[in-house]
Parts: C-alpha cells; sequence; structure tokens
C-alpha cells in the first residue's frame, strides 16, 4: 500500500503508473527518461519503482521542453543542476526559460529565413542555377562546409 500524505487522501510517492496517467506520458517513456538521468525513482521493498509526487511538474517541464525543440540531452543537462528532492520552482522555471528562450528565439529566426526563402532557394543554391550565382558566386561557400550554409551557419 501506498503510504500518505499527512492530513491528505494523496498517496506522498506515486507508482510509474500513476506517473504515466497523471502526466500523459507512457511508462516507456517514464523508464527512458530515467535511464537519461532526468528523473528519478527509489524502489520500494517489492522492487517497484516509487516517484515523489514533485516528479509530476518535473516531467511537466521536460514535456514542454520537448515540444518547443529542445534536445533531450540539453534538457538533461538543465535538469541536472537542480535538486530532484523537491519540486521545481518559478525560480528555477525562470532560469530554464531564459536559458530556452534564447535557443528558441535563434530557432525562430532562422526557420523565419527559410520561409522567406522556400521557394526560390534554401540557402545553397541547390534548387536555383539562376539564383545561386547571385548569393554564392562560384561556389564559394562550399569551403565552409555541406549542406545548406546560408540557412543553417556552423555553430562552431
Amino acid at each position: 500500500m501506498t503510504e500518505k500524505c499527512p492530513n491528505s487522501a494523496m498517496p506522498r510517492e506515486l507508482s510509474v503508473g500513476e506517473v504515466a496517467e497523471r502526466s500523459g506520458v507512457a511508462v516507456s517513456t517514464l523508464h527512458f527518461y530515467e535511464t537519461k538521468g532526468l528523473i528519478r525513482s527509489q524502489r520500494n521493498r517489492g522492487n517497484q519503482r516509487r516517484y515523489p509526487r514533485s516528479i509530476l511538474r518535473r516531467v511537466a517541464v521536460i514535456k514542454v521542453a520537448q515540444r518547443t525543440g529542445i534536445p533531450l540531452a540539453e534538457i538533461a543537462d538543465a535538469l541536472a543542476v537542480l535538486p530532484h528532492d523537491r519540486p521545481l520552482t518559478a525560480q528555477d522555471w525562470r532560469r530554464l526559460s531564459q536559458t530556452w528562450r534564447r535557443q528558441l528565439d535563434d530557432r525562430i529566426a532562422r526557420l523565419t529565413r527559410l520561409r522567406d526563402q522556400i521557394d526560390g532557394c534554401i540557402g545553397c543554391g541547390c534548387l536555383s542555377m539562376q539564383e545561386c550565382p547571385l548569393r554564392n558566386p562560384l561556389d564559394s561557400l562550399a569551403v565552409e562546409g555541406p549542406g545548406p550554409r546560408l540557412l543553417e551557419p556552423d555553430p562552431a
């Protein structure tokens, strides 16, 4: 039987099935998050996973970050500096969101450029030989490497 919170009918810890149901995330996804260090569980006497209630907020943050396109490795890095033994606070979220806001602004700018150029040229000249000499005379961008160099500049 799951231990109850004092003065409450709510359990203090949640099973993996309860977390899955409450968070809208599949059990297999929760197991995957755990292997990647995004979330942690403890084992009860029957060797079943038990999660603190605060895991629901952490899973919500992971889902929001994933929906915005933040890679799971970056989410893991960001969450690694936050304690696992308490719910994420508004201040924690502000720090995370400020970092991710810069990435989202950059992604929005790149997508806007792509949208504006997609009809004629995707940035490397491969779709338009008429436009390419104007944007990339004599294939001068080839020295920067393969792929669309104007739309996706090399991060290094």
